[in-house]
């Protein structure tokens, strides 16, 4: 079985704490939590370029270790190691350094696996369009954690692939694997048991919520043009209250972009739905964003942007057995039954080339992703009285409230609770294992020729610079700074003893400088023989290091 995957670890893709908290830090810190809790192998392996960094993964996942495990480091320097583990999981679609980089050794070693969030922003869609080029292979596969991103990818890749066919003649297929599997939740931790009961009750009286009033919650970014214009919710919610009288709490919990943000969706509440008592707290504080669903009857986010691509709220809503009302909209399509789960409510999209003025501004830095997206989300449409009807629906009929929760909840258990989410990633890769042992290997590597076009060895790009080329018949002598004093003043000098690393020890260097003193002369064939168990690149770049400080000279 090769079921299990190098973590590529970067603190930013898993971690909730800083102070802006996005939804794809939300998503890698849950699947991190849950690989390490459900994973079916023995030992982790970390993939990271240094050894604080595996020191600082080690001491995160911690907490979440059940049993004994083994965690192993796997630096940056020494990927070919990726072989012994099979894949190497990034927590983003960026992923065509890697592919490249694995050229240098054996594209055939281990698979690849990128996930997407986000792909409206440029530089996300040109690396994904930047597949077709790269040498991604049959055994790679891209995670899309909806129908709709996915949809999304194959229209950038055929775009592309129709743009090279005019350009070069020859269209390329898409070689990638572009499973579909949503992002998880950890079902358990939304249920509270007997708990429930005693934290609402308790989350209510801090807040000055009576018992029997109407609490709809939105969890997430409170920002207009990133996450859900809140002005439709606002009017929808103030609709719904004179329609049905009753007393409605409207709790947001997420960040604000900035101050100006901040003043105006709080100021925005007393035009929009006055009736409404909107009550702002800071989801980035993890003692709101766990306990927070317990305090609401209906759980609404009527997203309507274009960088959203799944929508984790809506599943911790099912998980927490609230009704949810969320707009027809990318993934949520897919989470949120319709009138089963809670409503999805129509959207409108302007007709296609309706927005190239804003492509255009995006691309030439007229808009920043802010003023792209933002002006995007502007010219996209929630039905607003759909949205007043589903609520109306949900205020008046705690029955209904109570079906429509425990089928999302269901649901939840069943398709998004992260046992079931991880066993199909380690599926994935098993797969892709399979794939890696007998498919047929896309733009094998041709002797002679560069792992990466643009990033070639120098010494053979830059070859005819000089004036002639080492060859293993040179034979060398001791130069006049070969004596221990001199030699010792070179590997004291910052700049003369620069690069070290990238070179054979001192005690090897001693080694050859004895053996060079006892015969006279030795050739470098000689000297790549006695010492086989180095690399030839880096004895030879060692040899010429030592050739220039007149160490050794040429007989």
């Amino acid at each position: 079985m090769v079921n299990n995957a190098a973590i590529f670890y970067i603190q930013d893709g898993y971690n909730t704490s800083g102070q802006r908290l996005l939804g794809r830090q939300a998503a890698g810190e849950g699947f991190l939590k849950a690989f390490v809790q459900n994973s079916s192998n023995d030992s982790l392996y970390c993939y990271t370029s240094s050894r604080p960094e595996f020191t600082e993964f080690c001491q995160r996942i911690q907490p979440w270790i059940i049993g004994s495990r083994q965690i192993g480091w796997i630096p940056m320097t020494n990927h070919q190691a990726l072989s012994q583990v099979g894949t190497l999981y990034h927590p983003d679609p960026m992923i065509d350094k890697i592919v490249w980089s694995r050229r240098f050794i054996d594209q055939r070693a281990y698979s690849v696996c990128g996930v997407t969030h986000t792909i409206a922003s440029m530089v996300v869609m040109e690396k994904i369009a930047q597949l077709l080029i790269t040498p991604v292979q049959p055994w790679d596969a891209m995670i899309c954690t909806s129908i709709a991103v996915k949809t999304a990818i194959d229209r950038i890749f055929h775009t592309q692939a129709e743009y090279l066919a005019q350009r070069t003649g020859s269209k390329p297929n898409s070689l990638i694997q572009l499973p579909v599997i949503p992002l998880g939740v950890d079902c358990q931790a939304f249920n509270q048991g007997n708990n429930t009961a005693n934290t609402r009750s308790s989350l209510r009286q801090e807040l000055g919520i009576p018992p029997e009033d109407i609490v709809v919650l939105f969890v997430g970014r409170l920002c207009f043009y990133a996450k859900a214009h809140p002005v439709p919710m606002y009017m929808a919610l103030e609709k719904a209250a004179k329609i049905t009288q009753a007393k409605i709490h409207f709790v947001l919990a997420g960040w604000f972009e900035n101050e100006q943000e901040e003043v105006n969706l709080k100021q925005s509440t007393k035009t929009f739905c006055p009736s409404v008592n909107c009550i702002f707290l800071d989801g980035r504080k993890p003692e709101i964003r766990f306990r927070i669903w317990s305090v609401a009857d209906i759980f609404m986010s009527l997203v309507d942007n274009i960088q959203e691509t799944f929508g984790l709220t809506p599943i911790e809503a099912m998980s927490a057995g609230l009704p949810t009302i969320v707009s027809d909209w990318d993934g949520y399509k897919e989470t949120v039954r319709h009138e089963i789960d809670g409503f999805r409510i129509p959207t409108l999209i302007p007709p296609t080339e309706s927005g190239l003025d804003l492509a255009l501004a995006y691309f030439t830095n007229q808009f920043n992703y802010s003023s792209y997206i933002a002006h995007s989300s502007l010219s996209i449409n929630v039905d607003i009285d759909a949205a007043t009807k589903a609520l109306i629906l949900l205020i008046n009929n705690p029955e209904l409230r109570k079906k429509m929760g425990e089928n999302g909840r269901q649901r939840a258990n069943q398709t998004y609770n992260w046992p079931v989410i991880i066993k199909a990633y380690e599926n994935l890769w098993q797969e892709l294992a399979d794939i890696r042992m007998t498919a047929t290997m896309s733009t094998p590597l041709i002797s002679n020729q560069p792992a990466i076009p643009w990033c070639d060895d120098p010494f053979r790009l830059f070859a005819h610079y000089s004036s002639s080329t080492a060859n293993q018949n040179l034979m060398l002598g001791l130069g006049s700074m070969s004596n221990p004093h001199n030699l010792d003043q070179i590997r004291q000098n910052w700049m003369t003893n620069f690069g070290a690393d990238r070179r054979i020890s001192d005690q090897i260097i001693d080694k050859i400088l004895a053996t060079i003193a006892q015969a006279g002369s030795v050739s470098i064939a000689n000297i790549c023989q006695d010492h086989a168990e180095i690399s030839p690149a880096e004895l030879l770049r060692s040899l010429i290091y030592l050739i220039k400080f007149d160490v050794l000279k040429i007989q």
